[in-house]
């Protein structure tokens, strides 16, 4: 089984020299007379320059390189240090694609058809909100905010991802109090509503604390994998007391993806290493949001992740306007993440929750979204707010 990786060099790079050296430099290095004996073993770990192609548009050449997969240890981390560790500091050089074998790395635990399940919602987007302000609120000021809009119909809140165990609202003090409000909406209505804690601390005690929050009643646990580690998500992952969703957050992701000859593209990091390192969803901006992404980026991370059944979350200003658009490019399957689309509706949290069942209705019915033709009530204030994209 091999590993191929897409690198991509600017115009004024060598790119059959460079492939040349990472094919080399990344994998078994070079050997002389005193290793004749073993040539044969050490060739069965280099890797090999499949081809080089210019591009002639944009003066960059794109080259593919097949990797030994028996050089890594079925993990991103390992991955990584391989295809691009050492390299990374040698100058321009840009990871755009990585395939690999279906059975490698970790797949979700639970994943689309899993958190469908659990939740009891199979025929239309998912609906999740952030809980804001992000600092400064104690756990009963999310229990209360999580009361309104659970009632209003949410599906899945989260903590912003910049909230930690801080002495304002202790991570297992907003568990206890969310979870007193997930427990009266099921007895009430029936329904199921996650809420994705964050998981945070130092390597010695995050796994332990992840295991600790599940075991207090957490459904669903937040993870900023890119500060915090592909090893850790895997681990999470793989951890049988650990049986609940994963949402994987992009904070971080500009750092090692925005360079436009540097790094990786969007798409490996947030697409592929994300599906193969056990993420259940993973949040990314969506091009119609308050953040700058390319839709073929975003079209690119939303098939890989369906591939390996993860479900796609766009975010970052995502708002009811946008919920054509949203349908257009994800159907049915996607969660639409909202911050301040739904905690900012100038009605308030529930209305915001509203306005997003009343658009999504509307879009089932064919309905147009220009404020003239909406009826008075939370998708027409929604939209008169933050306008509509079709």
């Amino acid at each position: 089984m091999t590993i191929e990786v897409d690198y991509c060099f600017p115009a004024g790079v060598d790119p059959h020299k460079q492939a040349k050296v990472i094919a080399v430099g990344q994998t078994v290095g070079t050997w002389d007379a005193r290793f004749a004996h073993r040539e044969a073993a050490l060739r069965s770990h280099l890797a090999e320059v499949v081809s080089v192609q210019a591009e002639t548009q944009t003066g960059h050449s794109i080259a593919t390189i097949r990797f030994p997969e028996v050089n890594v240890e079925n993990d991103i981390s390992s991955l990584l240090t391989m295809i691009f560790g050492k390299y990374s500091m040698a100058g321009a050089a840009k990871v755009i694609a990585v395939r690999l074998p279906e059975t490698y790395g970790q797949s979700p635990k639970v994943g689309i058809t899993g958190i469908r399940k659990r939740l009891g919602v199979f025929d239309r987007p998912l609906i999740m909100a952030i809980f804001k302000p992000a600092l400064g609120l104690c756990a009963s000021d999310h229990a209360a905010i999580l009361a309104e809009v659970a009632h209003a119909g949410l599906d899945i809140i989260k903590d912003d991802e910049i909230l930690g165990d801080l002495d304002i609202a202790p991570t297992l003090e907003r568990l206890k109090a969310c979870r007193q409000v997930i427990e009266e909406v099921k007895q009430k209505t029936g329904r199921t509503v996650l809420y994705a804690t964050n998981v945070t601390g130092t390597a010695d005690k995050l796994i332990e604390k992840a295991r600790l929050l599940v075991q207090e009643g957490a459904n669903a646990l937040l993870l900023n994998v890119l500060t915090y580690g592909f090893s850790v998500l895997s681990t999470l992952a793989s951890d049988p007391e650990i049986n609940v969703p994963i949402f994987a957050h992009p904070a971080f992701a500009g750092a090692m993806c925005a360079a436009p000859d540097y790094g990786m593209t969007y798409s490996v990091v947030l697409g592929t290493l994300m599906a193969y390192a056990g993420a259940d969803a993973v949040l990314y901006p969506a091009h119609y949001g308050s953040l700058p992404f390319d839709p073929a980026e975003e079209a690119q991370i939303r098939d890989i992740l369906r591939s390996r059944g993860v479900f796609p979350v766009p975010s970052a200003g995502i708002h009811p306007g946008i919920v054509p658009k949203a349908l257009a490019d994800y159907g049915q399957d996607v969660i639409l993440n909202a911050g301040t689309g739904i905690m900012d509706h100038p009605d308030g949290a529930a209305a915001g929750v509203q306005a997003f069942f009343e658009a999504l209705e509307r879009v089932a019915q064919g309905q147009s979204f220009a404020p003239e033709s909406l009826p008075l009530g939370s998708l027409r204030r929604a939209v008169e707010k933050w306008g509509f994209h079709l």
